[in-house]
Order: structure tokens, then sequence, then C-alpha cells
């Protein structure tokens, strides 16, 4: 067989098994009678393409064996060998680079004699390596795997789900009887696997064929058929005829002509369906928005008009109560009362086509919305409306202006309270708005309107420090001092006060440079007065 039929299959390009008649004639025209066999001893390994490849011994671990002393030799015991075989592109398979763990996956793959014996296999079928599956079950010198194995299996690599080398298969168990014994198969672990290749130039696992590989299986795997087909293709130029290249090829082909049916995208129409509600809901928000904000402009869109010579008209339309418990409003701004307009009645005598800006205090800008729809219907077709109104304008630090006068750390404390927001306290004369002594409650206060005394006690009297009026700030030297009151504060007149929290208080003096720089001014003229009270002389 190997002196006549192989040769003359490999001289067709035909495989043992593959054309049993063409073996049969093969045979009936040679006198195996009169045939003469010259054996050469060597050692070949045979791929499943029916490649018979010589191979030289490099390295050979052999069978246990001792020195003088009774110790093992070096490498021997360890049933590996290092063969040599001609250049070429062939698979490989890396070593683990790690001790096995109990539990791993194992799968041995080989030739047990029990395949290669059996009748009704041809000999094609027998260079294919069967491959049995299991787990690492036990350490004793060797790893024990409980895949099944039997004779024949001996020198096959034991590798892992990924394809890495767990330990070469060396021995089997036998029962008294001599039947294998299944479950306790012994593994040569891959740590003596590298040791025994340590010192040679073996880089395992490189090789120029598996990267196509395994970019075909993973291609087929993923259902990317021409992918896959075009990898194999390149895989069998590299290495011709194996047979699980041919049957993965032939997988590849077959998916292409017939190719599975798919299922409906149901995740994509779903998420096709949310995105297209998406866009509707947000192009109509969109649309509303616009809608809403066709004629609001910024306060930095107002400064560009007066910087460009434009002149807008800033018109006040907050409502009579903001109006009046503001003391700021917009330089220039021209006072229109909402209720008036609403009544048909516009008291100011403009251009139709002049620039005007309305601004308020109400949240979303309702009552500016309200008199710019009026403004418009009575023919004034240039009108639009502050967007934040005066609280926007302040807290882009735009100058105010105030209705009466105020002292400057008054002017910063408006400029950054948002009155509708801001909890109101009123006392009437004589009344005590806090005591010497009293705890702060985390409160300050800003006399919106009225005079309060502040008064302290000395040598058992109380005396009037100081009298504070509208826009002044009360109380804060509690909480910046976090004590008790220094002073008793008591209403001189009808008082207003607006409750400042000290963490609002707080933010406005780390976020606030205008009305920090006025707070620390305070401060110092108290810090004077307080001086030249103790000294006894005259403010």
């Amino acid at each position: 067989e190997q002196g006549c039929v192989e040769p003359a299959l490999r001289a067709r390009r035909l495989t043992p098994g593959e054309r049993p008649d063409i073996e049969d004639e093969i045979r009936r025209s040679v006198s195996l009678a009169a045939a003469k066999l010259t054996p050469t001893p060597q050692v070949t390994v045979l791929l499943s393409n029916g490649t018979s490849l010589v191979a030289q011994i490099l390295k050979f671990s052999p069978p246990l064996l001792l020195d003088a002393s009774g110790q093992p030799l070096p490498d021997s015991g360890r049933d590996l060998a290092l063969l040599r075989i001609p250049a070429g592109t062939y698979p490989a398979l890396p070593v683990m680079d790690r001790d096995p763990n109990l539990g791993d996956p194992v799968h041995i793959l080989g030739f047990p004699g029990v395949v290669l014996t059996h009748e009704l296999l041809s000999k094609s079928a027998r260079l294919e390596a069967s491959v049995t599956n299991g787990e690492v079950s036990g350490f004793k010198q060797d790893a024990i795997g409980h895949a099944p194995a039997a004779h024949g299996n001996s020198g096959g690599p034991a590798i892992t789900d990924d394809a890495t080398v767990v330990g070469v298969m060396t021995f089997i168990s036998l029962s008294p009887t001599g039947g294998a014994v299944q479950g306790f198969n012994f593994l040569i672990p891959a740590k003596d696997v590298r040791g025994f290749l340590r010192g040679t130039d073996v880089r395992a696992g490189e090789s120029r064929f598996n990267p196509v590989w395994s970019a075909g299986v993973a291609a087929l795997l993923d259902g990317r058929y021409a992918t896959a087909l075009a990898r194999f293709r390149e895989a069998d130029r590299l290495l011709p005829g194996l047979a699980d290249v041919k049957r993965a090829t032939a997988e590849a082909e077959d998916k292409i002509r017939h190719p599975p049916p798919r299922p409906f995208p149901w995740a994509w129409a779903t998420a096709g369906m949310v995105t297209l509600l998406s866009l509707g809901a947000w192009g109509g928000l969109g649309a509303r928005r616009w809608w809403r904000n066709r004629f609001r402009i910024h306060p930095g869109g107002v400064i560009d008009f007066l910087e460009t010579g434009r002149s807008p008209v800033l018109l006040d339309v907050r409502s009579r109560t903001d109006y009046e418990t503001s003391p700021l409003k917009l330089p220039g701004a021209i006072r229109l009362d909402p209720d008036e307009v609403a009544r048909g009645r516009v008291d100011v005598v403009l251009d139709p086509k002049q620039l005007i800006v309305t601004y308020c205090t109400s949240p979303e800008e309702q009552t500016s919305a309200l008199v710019t729809r009026l403004l418009r219907q009575r023919g004034f077709t240039n009108v639009h409306i502050l967007k934040g109104g005066l609280g926007g304008w302040t807290n882009a630090r735009l100058p105010v202006e105030a209705k009466s006068h105020l002292p400057s750390i008054g002017i910063e404390m408006y400029r950054n309270l948002t009155l509708g927001d801001i909890e109101r306290r009123r006392f009437a004369p004589g009344a005590v708005i806090f005591r010497e002594g009293d705890d702060a409650h985390g409160e300050a206060y800003v006399v919106h309107a009225g005079t309060v005394e502040i008064r302290k006690r000395f040598d058992g009297a109380e005396r009037r420090l100081n009298t504070m009026g509208e826009g002044e700030l009360l109380g804060e030297m509690a909480l910046f001092r976090k004590a008790p009151r220094s002073a008793s504060a008591v209403a001189a007149s009808e008082v207003e006060l607006l409750v400042v929290r000290s963490e609002r208080l707080e933010w406005l003096i780390r976020n606030r440079p205008q009305l920090t720089l006025e707070v620390l001014k305070r401060l110092s003229d108290q810090i004077v007065s307080a001086d030249r009270d103790r000294a006894g002389s005259p403010g």
C-alpha cells in the first residue's frame, strides 16, 4: 500500500479512500508477489490531506531513567518528542501559559486504535483526528482528565475551548482485566511541555494558517458566509486539501446558495418606530418652542440693538404688585400698566414701526407675552419680549436703575433676589424683630420698607446704635459668625422685611463679586463705627 498504491494516488492528486475504484485498479495492476520492499527507518507525520512529511527527531524525553545515584535523568519520563518537518505552512496550537484548574474543559484529539481499525471507515476518514470531551478532574504527578481516551490517543493534544494546549495525552488507566478505565486519563501538563521546548526555536501557536482559518470560522458562525468562504479558500491555498477546510468551504457555499431564513427584525422595527415617534415628538416640541420664542430676545440682543443705534424702547409691563414692590427697573424703561393695555388703553405715543422690548417678572414672561400680543394687534409690528425678564437682565450683570434712593448694597441685593420667591414679614411700629442673644435661625433680612432701629444693652441700659432704612441688609453678622444675635432690632415704623436664608446669602457671597464687595464695605464701616463707640468719640 505505502510503496505502490499511495505514490500512485499522489501522482493523480488523490488521497487514500477518495476513489476506491482507482485504488482497486492500481492494486490489480501491481504484482505484489513480485514486489521487493527495502525498509528504511524513518519517522513521518501524516496530515489529514494525505500528505506524508518526513520528520527529524530533534529532542526526545525517554521513559523514566535514573542515574547512578537513583535520581531521574533530566527530561526523562515525560514521553515527549520534538520533530522537525519540512518548512511550510501548517496549522498550529498555542500552549497554555498557566496551570490548569479543576473543571477546565478538555478536548482530547487523537487517533485511537478502535477507530483506525474499524472495518466500516475508509482510509481518508482514518486520517481525521477524533475528538472526545471532558474536563480536568484532578492532579497527581500529571493532570487527570476524564475525557474518554483509548489506545492510540497517546501523544495527542488535550486542548481547552479556545484551542490552547492544556496538556499532552500520555497514558490511560487500565482495569485489572486490562480494559480501559475512562475518567482517569493522564495528561502531561502544559507547563512541562513549555519546559521541554525551552531552549529551542519553537514558537508554539505561530502560523500563517491560524488567523485565516480563525477568521473564516468566526465569519461562518456570525452568518457572514461570503467572507467565510473567502477565508476558507485562502486557507486552502495555504495548505490544500485539509478535510476540515473542505468541509467548512462546502458549508459556506451551501449557506450562500441556500441562505437560512432570518427572523423578522422586531428589535430594529421597534427601534425605528420609537425613533420616528421621538422625532415627531421632538419636532412638535421644537415647533412649539420656536412659535413661543419667535418674538423673544435675550438681554445680549438688547445690548446689540443699543450698540448698533437701533434705540429700542424698553417697556416695563410688570404687574402692578410686582412693580410697586420692586425698587429696580431697566435704565430708561417706560412704565406701561398691563391691566390698562388689556382694557385697550396704551398711554405711550410710539411709532408703529418702533423697535419695542417688553419685560416683566412673571414666570415664562407671561405678562410680557400678553402685552406683546395686544400691541401687535394694535398695529405695533416690531415688538419683542425680553427673555428672562428683569431677572434675566440682572443675572446677565447688566445695569439697572433704582426707582428710589437705595444704598449700593440694597441695589445689589435686589438685583439678585427673585421677589416672587422671597418670604415677606411685616412688623408694626415698636415690634421686636429679634432680640440680642436670640438664635439667628439661619435668617438675614433686607429692609424692603420702613425703618429699623438697632439697639444694644450696655451696663444694663439699652442704647440705640443705628437706624436702617430701605435696601439695608439686616442680621447678616450672626450668620457670618455662626453666633447668636449681637444686638436687638425693633421696628421704628411700619416695616416690611424680605427674608434671606443663610444658604442663599452664602451662595450670593460666593458667586456675586459686586455684592461681596458691598458687604465688605458695610462690615468695614461697622467695625470703624464700633471702634469709635468704644473710644467714646462722636461719629
